[in-house]
């Protein structure tokens, strides 16, 4: 189930890094750091939640050998993996794509808190 209008199920198979038989892996169009890559299921879902379980295998499968492959080539020193779900979770493209972000040390003047900077107000629960 392709959707006509949707980016993720039109895109060009020069930019699939990865595949697998349920989804695929790109870098993203609009990097945030250096390799950040999408992980996208062939299947036009929105939500996670969606998924079949050969999907999400397929998904996680391909997310540990996206991480294999940044860490060889781009050798950053962490990763922050997301999901936007729904459009009040920041979500844009309807098509469901898990983020594989590496992260690089000195690249955040304080890294600490990491996807909880979602809602700034409640990230930095260490500070009381």
């Amino acid at each position: 189930m392709n959707d006509a209008s949707c980016p993720f199920c039109h895109l060009p198979s020069g930019r699939i890094v990865l595949s697998g038989a349920e989804a695929f892996v790109v870098r993203d169009g609009y990097p945030v750091s250096a390799g950040h890559s999408l992980v996208i299921p062939r299947r036009h879902i929105g939500s996670f939640f969606d998924l079949t379980a050969a999907e999400r295998d397929c998904m996680f499968e391909l997310l540990a050998q996206a991480k294999a492959e940044l860490y060889e080539t781009c050798r950053p020193d962490g990763f922050n993996i997301g999901i936007n779900d729904g459009a009040v979770a920041g979500q844009t493209v309807p098509h469901l794509h898990l983020h594989l972000i590496p992260r690089y040390a000195g690249d955040a003047d304080d890294p600490r808190g990491g996807v909880r900077w979602v809602l700034p107000a409640k990230a930095k629960y260490w500070a009381g």
